[in-house]
């Protein structure tokens, strides 16, 4: 049985292949994750918020909505057939003037500037060195910089998630909160 859910839930993939996007982004998932109603939270007009492994961007195009023109996303995936799908997206949307997308190296962002704001949503676990990862976040987050940082409750265990949250905690991040996100573990920290 358990083959079967690794199967399904491609649990023994690191990385989520481009052909598997649709099932998590759809019309469907923003009735249970409203986009705009989760990112308005944490995002300000004119911040620099940097989404890590955004996928197609579910949440890519709602956060350059609340960023707006004076703000920029920076849209950051390993995988350049996602980010080439971002900025059709981004074009459609009519928000390409304010996403970047950055294509990562196997051990680094490639994000040099100061963010206001940090998203990996669900995709922490995809990531072989976490503590690697989170320091990174950590040093391109500006003091008083927020990260949230949410996984797939059907995917990653609850204790697997906790570990997570001890090593971004570790790498200099203060949790400030746990918000409820539906169907996610989520974890909202601080540089400070």
């Amino acid at each position: 049985m358990s083959r079967i859910g690794d199967f399904l839930f491609v649990r023994k993939h690191h990385v989520c292949p481009r052909w598997l996007c649709f099932t998590f982004d759809n019309r469907i998932r923003r009735l249970l994750q409203d986009p705009d109603r989760i990112m308005s939270s944490f995002i300000r007009s004119g911040d620099i918020v940097l989404d890590v492994g955004p996928g197609i961007g579910f949440f890519t195009i709602a956060m350059a909505r609340l960023v707006g023109n004076g703000g920029q996303v920076i849209a950051v995936d390993i995988q350049e057939k996602m980010l080439r799908a971002i900025l059709l997206r981004a074009q459609k949307a009519g928000m390409s003037n304010c996403i970047r997308t950055v294509l990562a190296g196997e051990d680094h962002l490639n994000v040099t500037v100061g963010v206001d704001f940090i998203l990996a949503f669900w995709m922490a676990h995809e990531v072989p060195n976490q503590e690697r990862f989170f320091a990174q976040l950590h040093t391109i987050s500006k003091e008083g910089g927020r990260f949230l940082m949410a996984e797939p409750k059907l995917h990653v265990a609850k204790m697997q998630f906790e570990k997570s949250v001890s090593l971004a905690q570790k790498s200099g991040f203060k949790l400030l909160d746990r918000p409820a996100i539906s169907l996610s573990h989520a974890a909202l920290f601080i540089k400070h």
